[in-house]
């Protein structure tokens, strides 16, 4: 910045009624509103030779840029009511830093006192006042407001869309106001003219439609598929992969019906939605050669590649330990040539230590390898006749199919295999409903022989029976969704989803009708195996609240339970709650939180040493993310959301400043975790709190993210000393006596930091 120039670090609007001064200053030109601090250091940071790359260019003083913006504010406020306004501008420059100064003389504000209409065409006019008190925004007594007549003009133009009015333009609706009276008071009249040299609006109504699916490449050559479908669609595909149905279904403009606008918008947002296509443009009309006032329609749709291969990425890091979640997921778009998908998934994580308690070396700590294929249809497969193909959105039905294997480095190796039947629909544009009436699981844990007698040797049969027992069930869930399609917004607005699971009632009634034979644990079986009966119920409720801009401010409350019973005493493994990991508390890594106030450290009895590991040092090292579940939980999160620059080497880089708070808990007071049980009066002192700040890297397709989280209540830990960061804030990069005391009783390393590398938002 040159001497003789100026930054805008200010605007200041004077005289001006508060319901408009903040509005006033989005009237200042963009080149004269102050800087975001943070971008601006960002831009002298990165940006070389004065090109602006990275962050955000200094705002330089421009006296006609100033001038340019106290004519719109003029303008603004004048189209608020005040119709005789007049806006001043003056510049203070105080070292080198430029405060803005608009100053308002509004004079009186203008109030409407009659209200009337002149409407040559009679239909246009009877379909004006009929609808009239629906949307106007103009009402006898109400301050003039130019930006109420215009969204006047734009909801009768609408109407008139709606209605068959094709040729209708919004140019057509014009007001007139008289303001000549001297008690500040102005009469409006809205008036519609006729189209030149005709004495009304033609109504217009839906003819033939050709539907022209091109090749994935958007050419249109060679020989297609031409199917003439009804004496509605002619249906000409160059791809040679769709069939008619596949399009025709969505197209809401039935031969005969009014042209509607809202009819053709949905015909382009169901096909979309399909996720077939790559490009479905709005219908082009043609009017017919004779006088009926018919239109022809063409559908031009371009489809996506058939076959579609994607790779998603995940990596942890804390301390001694690192891992990485690694996923692919395969796409055929167009199974049978109706717009079926068929998803081939395949997902493998790994978490390694350097050195774990017990006498190991160090190596693979666990591993998570999951393999499955979803079969997705865009309607409803089934004999009841509900959630048709309609005005919110596509329905589906997915037949899945799912084989998992959790390994546990020297102690259990678990499969599991689930097959299901799913439907989702749309009851409106934001209530989503998901019900899966069938879905059928068989698990088995085969537990290491050595580990398992040493779990018999400690009495831990309910570890066994949990990890270690085959089981067999049938369920069903449900999930309702509210707002999902807000998520991407900077709206206000809340978003919910709860999901229930029940599990083998079915199985419940066929056994005892049946009189099957028990096992040994008195359960009964089919098959020769027990099978799990349960419910469970999960939460999670969003508060999303704009802040201006790009600026967000988003809580989450995450609360669940799970309860065995019947022929159950405890949840399947893959039922229970874990807390930890990049999407809750994100202080911790998975399966390492909780129950309640559980302390690892001391559980399993006093430690050893590292040439003679102890009893209780083995069985904590076997039993590491395994033994810190629980059959309730809750987390809440609070993340404030920015940006920071809009281009940061390709990306819209954001940043997040968040605290997350909660825990997992037993349901009953349990032996095997001493402190894990829940109590409302004891609620405070086992949650857990951490801190933290993250960085999002948008790439338009996909977002980055990159999150460093500190623990800042930890309740393993007693009264004060759970507020590990404020008592031992001094050892956040250091050794020192609470770490080394730590990994003496625990035999691994106190972690205040963990980083979380992802994809996609944490919620």
């Amino acid at each position: 910045m040159n001497d003789h120039q100026a930054l805008v670090r200010k605007i200041t609007i004077k005289g001006m009624d508060k319901e408009f001064a903040v509005a006033a200053e989005n009237y200042v030109d963009k080149e004269q509103q102050p800087n975001n601090l943070l971008n601006l250091q960002i831009y002298y940071l990165f940006s070389k030779n004065g090109k602006n790359d990275i962050g955000e260019a200094p705002r330089i003083l421009d006296s006609d840029l100033v001038e340019f913006s106290r004519l719109q504010i003029e303008k603004f406020i004048q189209s608020k009511g005040y119709l005789k306004a007049k806006v001043t501008d003056s510049i203070v420059v105080k070292k080198k830093k430029a405060n803005l100064i608009f100053t308002t003389a509004e004079g009186p504000m203008y109030r409407m006192r009659k209200i009337d209409d002149s409407i040559a065409d009679p239909k246009v006019r009877a379909l004006y006042r009929g609808n009239r008190g629906k949307f106007s925004h103009i009402q006898p007594g109400g301050r003039f407001d130019t930006d109420s007549l215009a969204f006047d003009r734009d909801e009768f133009f609408q109407i008139m869309k709606r209605n068959g009015y094709f040729d209708f333009y919004r140019q057509y609706i014009n007001f007139e106001y008289d303001t000549t009276f001297n008690s500040s008071v102005v009469d409006v009249r809205t008036v519609i003219d006729n189209p030149f040299d005709k004495n009304g609006h033609p109504i217009y109504r839906i003819n033939n439609t050709l539907i022209r699916i091109a090749e994935s490449n958007g050419r249109i050559s060679g020989k297609a598929d031409t199917i003439q479908v009804d004496s509605q669609f002619r249906f000409v595909d160059y791809s040679h992969r769709f069939k008619p149905k596949t399009v025709t279904n969505y197209v809401f403009q039935k031969k005969g019906d009014l042209f509607d606008i809202d009819k053709q918008t949905l015909t382009t947002s169901r096909l979309s939605e399909l996720n077939v296509f790559r490009n479905v443009p709005s219908p082009t009309y043609t009017k017919t050669a004779d006088s009926t006032n018919r239109l022809n329609s063409q559908i031009d749709i371009v489809p996506l590649k058939q076959m579609s291969d994607r790779v998603e990425g995940e990596f942890l890091l804390s301390a001694g330990k690192y891992g990485y979640n690694v996923g692919n997921t395969f796409t055929d778009r167009n199974l049978f040539k109706d717009a079926a998908i068929l998803q081939l998934k395949f997902n493998a994580s790994i978490l390694y230590d350097n050195g774990r308690a017990g006498g190991s070396t160090g190596g693979v700590e666990n591993q998570d390898f999951k393999i499955g294929a979803n079969l997705i249809y865009p309607t409803i497969v089934s004999p009841f006749n509900f959630a048709q193909p309609g005005k919110y959105g596509v329905p589906h039905t997915t037949f899945s199919t799912n084989y998992s294997l959790f390994f546990q480095q020297g102690l259990v190796e678990r499969t599991s295999f689930i097959n299901s039947i799913t439907y989702d629909f749309a009851e409106t544009g934001r209530k989503l409903h998901s019900i899966t009436p069938i879905s059928i699981e068989f698990s088995k844990g085969v537990i290491d022989p050595t580990a398992r007698q040493e779990l018999l040797n400690e009495n831990f049969f309910s570890y066994i029976y949990l990890i270690g027992r085959t089981v067999f069930t049938t369920g069903s869930q449900y999930s309702f969704q509210y707002n999902g399609n807000e998520l991407t917004t900077y709206d206000n607005f809340i978003y919910f989803k709860g999901s229930i699971d029940v599990g083998g009632n079915w199985l419940s009634g066929v056994t005892s009708i049946l009189n099957t034979p028990r096992d040994t644990l008195h359960q009964r079986t089919l098959f020769g195996y027990a099978f799990a009966q349960y419910a469970k119920e999960e939460t999670d409720f969003r508060v999303y609240r704009s802040l201006g801009g790009e600026r967000q401010f988003v809580f989450r409350f995450d609360a669940g339970v799970g309860v065995p019973y019947g022929n159950s005493t405890q949840l399947i493994f893959e039922k229970n709650f874990y807390a930890g990991g990049a999407n809750d508390m994100r202080g911790w890594l998975p399966r390492t939180l909780g129950p309640g106030q559980f302390n690892r450290s001391t559980a399993y009895g006093p430690p050893g040493t590292a040439d003679k590991p102890s009893t209780g040092d083995v069985l904590r090292a076997r039993l590491k993310y395994l033994d810190q579940f629980g059959e309730i939980k809750i987390v809440s999160n609070a993340e404030f959301r920015y940006k920071i620059a809009n281009d940061f080497f390709g990306a819209v880089l954001r940043g997040a400043l968040f605290v997350d708070a909660g825990n997992v808990w037993r349901i009953h007071k349990e032996s095997d975790n001493p402190g894990g049980q829940f109590s409302f009066n004891n609620l405070g002192q086992s949650a857990a709190i951490d801190i933290g700040t993250g960085l999002r890297f948008d790439v338009g397709f996909f977002v980055f993210r990159l999150d460093a989280a500190l623990k800042f209540k930890d309740p393993e830990f007693s009264g004060a000393d759970q507020w590990v960061l404020i008592n031992h804030f001094n050892e956040l990069f250091h050794s020192g006596t609470f770490k080394n005391n730590y990994f003496t009783n625990y035999g691994d390393s106190y972690n205040f930091m963990q980083l979380n590398f992802g994809i996609g938002l944490p919620f």
